[in-house]
């Protein structure tokens, strides 16, 4: 499961299956933010999640760096709640 999410390059961008997991895909891709594709959208809306960047007409995908530093971000957040 880590192996997948290790293996991604240091700079780039993500897809949003990519950031969500997607159980269905082959191989399974586990979720680095876990939670629902309509709370991910309702969240970039009020602010919590960045906003994607226009790959092309219809590609829109969120830097790598901007995603690290959320799920860096969260795992604090999560600390100090304990």
């Amino acid at each position: 499961m880590n192996e997948q999410i290790d293996s991604t390059p240091k700079r780039g961008f993500l897809r949003l299956p990519q950031i969500l997991g997607d159980p269905k895909a082959q191989p399974p891709i586990p979720a680095r933010i876990p939670v629902s594709r309509s709370t991910w959208y309702s969240g970039i809306r009020q602010g919590l999640y960045p906003a994607p960047v226009r790959l092309s007409k219809r590609t829109s995908a969120w830097p790598l760096a901007l995603i690290d530093a959320l799920c860096d971000q969260l795992a604090a957040q999560q600390k100090e709640d304990l």
